[in-house]
């Protein structure tokens, strides 16, 4: 396992998040890794660099497909994901090595597939980040980048924003949008592949991933605690955090949020030769 390296500002939320983050794995993360596997598609016996890999979602099928004559590096920040990618990877893929670093930091290049799935957002400049990852591959190279459908996860997010208002009054003053993990600047498939154009990258595809999930309490509960919106909660005790999710449930009940929208737009180019 690598050696942790700086230690990014949004690590520390999931690292805190990482037993959350499992609960939304078998709805979401996993079929939206799928979609992402299906169109960058590792070969046997590439090489492969997952960046925020989280507990391998995208990772573990990528090391399953490349084979034992393959490699596959899984770079997350949070030491707690890359504890549950080892315990769920067991000793049966050797070809997967995961390591705790700030991917924006990691300089092994050569890579002949890239890919980070609903990481770039998360990144303190999302192109500058991205350029990074491009210059990981080698030329003709793959680089895929999965994010976030306009309006996806939204309805959450504001009643989660309205829960927590009543103990951090702070954020009053945030700007919801702000916090959108929707990137604007690429937010149909088009504005993507014409984004990832502008990263370099050729012969761009661009695909929109239609998914929509039945909403249970459990689920809600899991993406206010499991995600990037966990960050809202700042230092709030227990007592706190149990009041905001008996708030945050009374407002989905409320408004009747059944369904959530899951979209996600996943894109995959080459660098030049």
């Amino acid at each position: 396992m690598g050696e942790a390296a700086t230690t990014p500002a949004y690590a520390e939320s999931f690292a805190e998040a990482a037993a959350d983050f499992g609960v939304l794995g078998p709805q979401l993360w996993e079929p939206v890794s799928t979609a992402t596997i299906m169109r960058t598609r590792p070969m046997p016996g590439e090489r492969v660099l997952d960046a925020c890999c989280g507990d391998g979602a995208s990772a573990l099928p990528a090391a399953e497909l490349v084979g034992e004559e393959g490699h596959v590096d899984a770079v997350d920040a949070a030491q707690a994901m890359i504890d549950r990618l080892v315990t769920r990877a067991g000793s049966d893929l050797p070809q997967l090595h995961p390591h705790t670093a700030d991917v924006l930091e990691w300089d092994a290049d050569g890579y002949d597939l890239v890919q980070c799935v609903l990481g770039v957002f998360f990144f303190d400049d999302p192109r500058a980040g991205a350029e990074h990852l491009v210059s990981l591959a080698r030329p003709g190279g793959r680089v895929g980048f999965t994010i976030w459908a306009p309006g996806a996860i939204e309805p959450l997010a504001e009643a989660l924003f309205e829960a927590l208002l009543p103990f951090r009054p702070e954020l009053e003053d945030l700007d919801l949008a702000d916090m959108s993990p929707v990137m604007r600047s690429a937010s149909t498939p088009g504005a993507l592949a014409v984004w990832m154009g502008g990263l370099g990258l050729t012969q761009v595809r661009a695909d929109a991933v239609p998914r929509t999930l039945e909403l249970s309490p459990e689920l809600a509960w899991g993406f206010a605690r499991g995600t990037g919106m966990r960050a809202l909660f700042g230092d709030l005790g227990a007592r706190k955090v149990e009041e905001v999710r008996t708030a945050f449930l009374a407002t989905i009940a409320e408004r009747e949020i059944e369904r959530i929208d899951a979209s996600t737009l996943v894109g995959v180019g080459r660098r030049p030769e």
